[in-house]
C-alpha cells in the first residue's frame, strides 16, 4: 500500500486517478477546493496556493499525483500564474520537506505547441515563451519547475502530458462541444482534415497510475500520453456530437478567419467586463485547425502502458452514458 496525495480530484481525470488508487488498495488523500466525491479517499479542502493546507496535505505521503490547475480558456493571467506556477512550486517544496519520494506532475502537450502542426511528434521541451495562451504558458513554466526539482537521491519527478482527455461526464471538452453544437455555434474550421489524437479517460487514468509505479530510471523526463489513434478533427467532432445526441456540425469557416476572430475575441475578453467564455479564442482556433498527434513508442515503453479502450469503443461508451443520463422528454 502506498500513501498517495492526489490534487485536483474534483475534476474528471483527478477523480478517476483517486478512485483507481483507492480500488487498488492504496491510502488516498485528495486536495481540492470542492469535494472529490471519491469513496474511500480522505478529502482535504483548500487550494494548492495555501501553504498551511498544502503542508497538511503532503504530511506522511509517499507519493503525489498533481493535477490541480486553472484550466479555463480565459481569465486574468495572475490567476493562472498563482495556481499553475505558484501552486506547483509550493507543492514541490512541501513534498520535498515532507520526504515524499515520488511526484507525478500532470502537464499538457500544449506546453510545447507553438501554433503549428505537430505530426508524429515526441515530447518536445516545455516552452513558456512560445506556448499559446495563459494556460499553456503557465503549465509550461510549472513543468519546468517540476522537472528541475527531480533528484534521483530524493524527490523523483516525472511529467506526464495526457492529450485531449475526454469521456462520459466530461465538462471540459465534451461539455463545451455539446453546448456549442446544441446552440449551433460549432463550425468546422477549414476542411476539418487536421489529424488530432485524443485520450479516452480510462486510458489516461491507467497511464498516470503506471507512471506512479514506473521504474525510477524513467523519471526526470516528460511523456505525452494519447490513444495513438489520430483522426480528422471533423470526424472527431461528428463522433462526439453523435454520441452525445446533438447536431453534427455542418458549417465550415476558413481557418484563417477563425484565428483572426479568436484573436479579436481574446482582446475583448481581456479588456472588457464580459461574462462567461468567448465563443472562440485564438488558442482554440489553432487547436481545431492544426494537426497534433504524437509518437507513443517512447511513452509506452517507459511507462509499461498501452491504451485498453479504443476511440470507437470510447464513443460507444459515451453514447451509452448519454442515453442513461438523458433528461426525460417533455410531455
Amino acid at each position: 500500500m502506498t500513501r498517495v496525495l492526489v490534487t485536483g480530484a474534483s475534476g474528471l481525470l483527478g477523480r478517476g486517478v483517486a478512485a483507481r488508487l483507492v480500488a487498488d488498495g492504496h491510502d488516498v488523500r485528495t486536495l481540492q477546493r470542492s469535494p472529490s466525491r471519491v469513496a474511500g479517499a480522505y478529502d482535504v479542502a483548500g487550494s494548492v496556493t495555501d501553504p498551511a493546507v498544502v503542508r497538511s496535505a503532503v504530511r506522511d505521503r509517499d507519493a503525489v499525483v498533481h493535477l490541480a490547475a486553472k484550466v479555463t480558456i480565459v481569465g486574468p493571467v495572475q490567476e493562472f500564474e498563482a495556481v499553475n506556477v505558484g501552486g506547483t512550486r509550493l507543492l514541490l517544496d512541501e513534498a520535498r520537506a515532507a520526504g515524499v519520494r515520488r511526484f507525478v506532475h500532470v502537464s499538457s502537450p500544449s506546453v510545447a505547441h507553438h501554433g503549428r502542426s505537430l505530426a508524429g511528434a515526441g515530447a518536445g521541451p516545455a516552452d513558456p515563451e512560445r506556448a499559446r495562451g495563459s494556460y499553456a504558458r503557465t503549465k509550461a513554466a510549472a513543468e519546468l519547475l517540476a522537472l528541475a526539482a527531480h533528484d534521483p537521491d530524493g524527490l523523483l519527478v516525472v511529467a506526464v502530458r495526457p492529450h485531449v482527455v475526454w469521456g462520459p461526464g466530461d465538462t471540459q471538452l465534451v461539455g463545451r462541444i455539446v453546448d456549442r453544437a446544441r446552440a449551433g455555434r460549432l463550425p468546422v474550421l477549414g476542411a476539418g482534415a487536421a489529424l488530432i489524437d485524443t485520450t479516452y479517460i480510462d486510458n489516461a487514468v491507467d497511464a498516470l497510475v503506471a507512471a506512479l509505479d514506473a521504474d525510477a530510471g524513467v523519471y526526470g523526463e516528460p511523456y505525452v500520453v494519447t490513444n495513438g489513434e489520430p483522426r480528422p478533427v471533423v470526424e472527431l467532432l461528428a463522433g462526439i456530437c453523435a454520441a452525445s445526441g446533438v447536431p453534427v456540425p455542418r458549417r465550415h469557416v476558413p481557418a484563417v478567419l477563425a484565428r483572426g476572430a479568436g484573436s479579436l475575441l481574446d482582446a475583448a475578453w481581456r479588456t472588457l467586463p464580459l461574462p462567461g467564455e468567448p465563443p472562440l479564442t485564438r488558442f482554440v482556433a489553432e487547436q481545431l485547425s492544426t494537426a497534433h498527434w504524437f509518437d507513443q513508442r517512447r511513452t509506452r515503453e517507459a511507462l509499461g502502458w498501452a491504451p485498453r479502450i479504443g476511440l470507437d469503443e470510447g464513443l460507444a461508451l459515451l453514447a451509452r452514458w448519454t442515453a442513461r443520463h438523458a433528461s426525460p422528454a417533455a410531455p
